[in-house]
């Protein structure tokens, strides 16, 4: 719209379309407004025309390829890895210290569960003294189990080693007597045998420490180290109690 249009726009009086207009004012009007909207439509166009663009430009972005790892995942569902079909190394891996160990600590910790049972029958038992045997019981007997699927898994029987001397072990003669006590005479064998028998424990676990290979079985010696060597120290302060 030119300039003299737009003061002429401005000048004319504002009356209803075509009344008192001339009709060449309202023709150049007209024109003007044609030409108004025809820029507004092209600016329009234009805006659109750039705004795909841009969201052409700014979209999802590219699918990146698929990880070398892709694509591979049924198969490695549907087959058996190795660790479901081989047991890890570190299990499997043994040498004769270990064997000994298992084969030697078995039975000593039967011995143990046994002490523990006759213990707790008795009656009139000091109640820390009953406390011990439990948890010596609750203990001992996983850790039997245990040892016995080592020896299963390396195709070991523990009865090849059953001639070995166990330090600690009771006499079939203890183990009767501490059956018919009762009280602090009880309370008091337990603990005199049990002390002992910790020891044996104790030095069989040194044993596989410095000689053994097999990691589960390294690391049993390890906890029987400091579980038993913490009970012989709650022993000796119970005993010097039973005692008085």
């Amino acid at each position: 719209m030119s300039h003299s249009t737009i003061e002429q726009s401005i000048q004319a009086p504002q009356t209803a379309p075509g009344a008192g207009t001339p009709p060449s004012n309202r023709s150049t009007a007209r024109t003007g407004r044609d030409s108004n909207r025809r820029s507004m439509r092209a600016a329009a166009a234009v805006a659109l025309v750039i705004g795909s663009l841009t969201l052409a430009a700014c979209g999802s972005p590219a699918e990146e390829p698929a990880s070398p790892s892709a694509g591979h995942g049924d198969h490695a569902e549907s087959t058996p890895s190795a660790s479901s079909t081989t047991a890890p190394a570190e299990t499997t891996a043994h040498n004769d210290a270990d064997v000994m160990f298992a084969a030697m600590m078995i039975p000593h910790h039967q011995q143990a569960v046994e002490m523990s049972e006759t213990v707790l029958a008795a009656e009139d038992l000091p109640p820390e003294v009953r406390d011990l045997a439990e948890r010596i019981r609750a203990a001992q007997a996983p850790e039997i189990e245990t040892m016995e699927s080592w020896l299963e898994r390396w195709g070991a029987d523990a009865a090849d080693h059953g001639g070995h001397r166990m330090e600690g072990m009771l006499t079939e003669e203890e183990l009767q007597e501490l059956e018919g006590a009762d009280g602090a005479r009880a309370a008091e064998l337990f603990l005199t045998g049990m002390i002992e028998h910790h020891r044996g424990a104790v030095e069989m676990a040194e044993d596989e420490l410095r000689s053994g290979e097999n990691a589960e079985a390294l690391a049993l010696a390890e906890q029987v180290i400091a579980d038993q060597t913490a009970e012989i120290e709650e022993m000796e302060g119970l005993l010097a109690e039973v005692k008085q």
